[in-house]
């Protein structure tokens, strides 16, 4: 079984900055990951993908945030930290990490979500 467990959000202004973490914990969690994502839903939207890295590095964002959303990993601790830049307000969301296994089709392991405000 999975763990994730996201930090880093909270207020901002328009403009500033944020950095999230997500770290990922369970029995053979190291050699079972084949990506790590991060997703967020507004009030009355879907959720969206935000961006994803997979255990290669290779990464890709939203058209939304490319360019200003920048997504690592530190594979030795499990850990992805997405720098987000120049946050807008539409910016505004529950922000959820996830993690797709190596046995998996897509993300099936959830964190509980951290809540993202950028004020104008």
């Amino acid at each position: 079984q999975v763990q994730l467990v996201e930090s880093g959000g909270g207020l901002v202004q328009a403009g500033g900055s944020l950095r999230l973490s997500c770290a990922a914990s369970g029995s053979s969690v190291s050699v079972s990951i084949s990506a790590m994502g991060w997703y967020r839903q507004a009030p009355g939207k879907q959720r969206e993908l935000v961006a994803a890295i997979t255990s290669g590095g290779s990464t890709n964002y939203a058209d939304s945030v490319k360019g200003r959303f920048t997504n690592s990993r530190d594979n030795a601790k499990n850990t992805v930290y997405p720098q987000m830049n120049s946050l807008k307000p539409e910016a505004t969301a529950v922000y959820y990490c996830a993690l797709r296994g190596l046995w998996e089709a897509d993300f099936g392991s959830w964190g509980q979500g951290t809540q993202v405000t950028v004020s104008s």
